[in-house]
């Protein structure tokens, strides 16, 4: 006698059968019809504005009859100007965009790290509280007024001057605005120290999702401060670490304009033209529109590669898999 084989359950029809897209939409359109007025303000204000970027490959002139007629009758010029900003002015630019950036990151990025965890340290929430307050509070000053505070401090006759003839460091005035390689260190403090709290809260919440059952452990272990900091903190901080050090390095040629706008002047101008401040002075000012918009994709190109780039290295390198995506 033949034994029956048993045979696999069949699966539903049912629920193997995949959804059309139409149906999906269907089903979700309350959703989708949410969404609608994010999406219409992402085309509209983030989208439509780049067809500006075909004016680089055009000499677009105004002429009067409309914003997208003059620039389809402007003759087409392919790469010349991006030709021409290499073989004029290049390596002026990049040396000063990379100076500042350089010097800003080497400030801006460590120094809400080692502040983060100082704060986490501190046993007294009063004095937390205030540290925090007037660390973060420069955040919400305007370039404005801050372009004012550096302008004042750091004069002929300001603070710093006078300071430093008082303990006798210098023997006369030191012109800070007047010496191009000064501003780039000015420009980099400056720029530490207007996003230093705000950057050093966002380190602080990573710390505060720590479990406390790590540090009790260690000190159960008769770790010092120091070890928990290295062997707890840090390690916990790798991921919030690499995914704002992959955003700084993308936007490593984004060195302030305001800042550079509003404290530079024409006697270090070899020193202070960065990428934002030559594109508005031409292609705003002197009216070279292509010209502008070419400097600005230039930038805008490099910064994808870099941030690419970086997110690429984390994958390769770090195990925990901290990439940005």
């Amino acid at each position: 006698m033949k034994k029956a084989v048993p045979q696999a359950a069949e699966p539903e029809k049912k629920a193997g059968r995949k959804k059309s897209l139409g149906f999906r939409f269907w089903e979700q359109r309350y959703l989708f019809l949410l969404l609608l007025p994010a999406l219409v303000w992402v085309l509209l204000i983030c989208y439509a504005p780049m067809t500006g970027l075909y004016m680089a490959f055009i000499n677009y002139t105004p002429k009067g009859s409309g914003y997208f007629a003059d620039m389809a009758n402007s003759a087409f010029v392919g790469l010349d100007w991006f030709q021409y900003f290499f073989s004029t002015d290049f390596l002026k630019i990049m040396r000063n965009t990379l100076a500042t950036s350089l010097l800003t990151l080497l400030f801006s990025f460590p120094l809400p790290i080692i502040l983060a965890i100082c704060l986490n340290e501190v046993r007294s929430n009063r004095m937390k509280k205030f540290v925090q307050t007037a660390s973060y509070l420069p955040y919400f000053i305007s370039w404005v007024i801050a372009a004012n505070i550096f302008i004042t401090f750091l004069s002929a006759d300001g603070v710093i001057n006078n300071l430093l003839i008082a303990v006798g460091l210098t023997d006369e005035q030191i012109l800070f605005f007047q010496h191009g390689p000064y501003f780039w260190w000015i420009i980099a403090f400056a720029n530490a120290w207007k996003v230093l709290g705000y950057n050093a809260i966002i380190y602080l919440a990573a710390i505060s999702g720590i479990s406390q059952d790590m540090y009790e452990a260690a000190d159960v272990d008769g770790a010092t401060r120091l070890q928990k900091i290295w062997y707890i903190t840090l390690p916990a901080l790798k991921p919030t670490i690499i995914i704002l050090l992959i955003l700084a390095i993308g936007g490593i040629l984004n060195t302030g304009f305001e800042q550079q706008l509003l404290m530079a002047n024409d006697s270090i101008l070899d020193y202070s033209d960065v990428l934002d401040t030559y594109a508005y002075r031409y292609g705003l000012k002197n009216g070279m529109y292509s010209y502008g918009t070419a400097v600005g994709l230039f930038k805008s190109v490099v910064s994808f590669i870099l941030v690419m780039g970086a997110n690429s290295l984390s994958k390769k390198f770090d195990d925990d898999n901290s990439a940005l995506f």
